[in-house]
């Protein structure tokens, strides 16, 4: 067992993410410019950031060199986003990436012909983000966790961690498209394991609190947290309101445990976003996003935090550990 530090890359440079200039200097050819859209704040994404980075290095592109990438941060305010998207298509970027299903909303609004890479948590196809995986179609393409296939598995992991709780509290965005199949989809899950499944709502980090005083108030014993990029940047918070209120939480990014939380499995966040930089290398070369296929997971992982577990009162079977990718003591 071992355990990796969970370190941000933040420093007072990436904390304002300047825009590199468009253009080079007389006689040589103007940058690309990317347009990066997320409704985090720049410090919450700075590891996601050096991801997509790699990616876009590996696809010959380096910023501040021979790619410009231009940032707007929603910072939870998701309402601002469209504008943000449209700014963007104002300072004519040639491509926009966008994490995150409001970000990718608003960009999709905003334009129908800017090539789009996207990195999501859904199924892209049920969104009306592609027409098929294997073949896009359109003017986007991405990165995609499919998260819902892994919703059950999540659950199941949950019962078997904390099996004498009978009520499981569900923290959804109702902001987010997709919240409602999420809900439905866990439901089903919830009746097939013999538990009550307690609906909580945020989409913003002012509704944290009073989502966990209604988790206590409704007698729930365990939280499984919902997907959403929203959450992902506050994956601190939520852990520590967890441990706070003596809650067992599961979490689908291993940012969590590595924040305080108790146990994640999905896919690899950070993977995806360095997919998502080769992916925009490779249309900014000239490849369409129309006949890219959305890359999909190969490899899930759980990861669990004993410390937090202790903290809990929960103890983690030794089969569990021995399955888990990492733990962390």
């Amino acid at each position: 067992m071992r355990r990796r530090d969970f370190i941000r890359v933040v420093g007072s440079a990436a904390a304002t993410w300047p825009v590199a200039a468009a253009s080079t200097a007389h006689g040589q050819s103007p940058k690309p410019v990317i347009g990066f859209l997320r409704n985090t704040t720049p410090d919450e994404s700075a590891y996601l950031l050096t991801a997509l980075r790699k990616g876009l290095n590996e696809a010959g592109y380096v910023e501040g060199e021979n790619l410009a990438i231009d940032y707007r941060w929603g910072g939870g305010h998701q309402d601002q986003l469209r504008s943000l998207a449209d700014d963007l298509i104002r300072h004519n970027v040639n491509l926009i990436i966008g994490g995150g299903a409001a970000a990718i909303i608003a960009a999709r609004a905003a334009t129908a012909t800017v090539p789009m890479v996207f990195v999501t948590g859904d199924d892209p196809v049920k969104l009306g983000y592609v027409v098929r995986l294997n073949q896009p179609g359109g003017n986007a393409t991405g990165v995609t966790f499919l998260s819902n296939t892994l919703r059950t598995k999540q659950l199941e992991l949950l019962h078997e961690l904390v099996p004498n709780a009978s009520v499981i509290g569900m923290l959804v965005n109702p902001k987010i498209p997709a919240s409602k199949d999420h809900i439905g989809e866990q439901e089903a899950a919830a009746r097939a394991l013999g538990l009550s499944l307690q609906i909580v709502e945020a989409s913003s980090e002012r509704d944290l609190a009073p989502a966990f005083a209604s988790l206590a108030a409704n007698r729930a014993s365990a939280l499984y947290v919902d997907g959403d990029s929203l959450f992902t940047g506050l994956c601190a918070q939520l852990a520590a309101l967890a441990r706070r209120h003596l809650v067992p939480s599961i979490y689908d990014l291993r940012e969590y445990p590595e924040a305080g939380g108790l146990m994640s499995y999905g896919a690899s966040v950070t993977d995806a976003y360095r997919q998502a930089g080769i992916y925009a290398g490779r249309i900014l070369k000239g490849e369409k996003p129309a006949d890219l296929p959305v890359v999909q997971p190969t490899k899930f992982e759980l990861v669990i935090n004993l410390k937090t577990a202790k903290t809990l009162g929960v103890k983690v079977p030794t089969s569990m550990q021995l399955l888990a990718d990492e733990v962390i003591e």
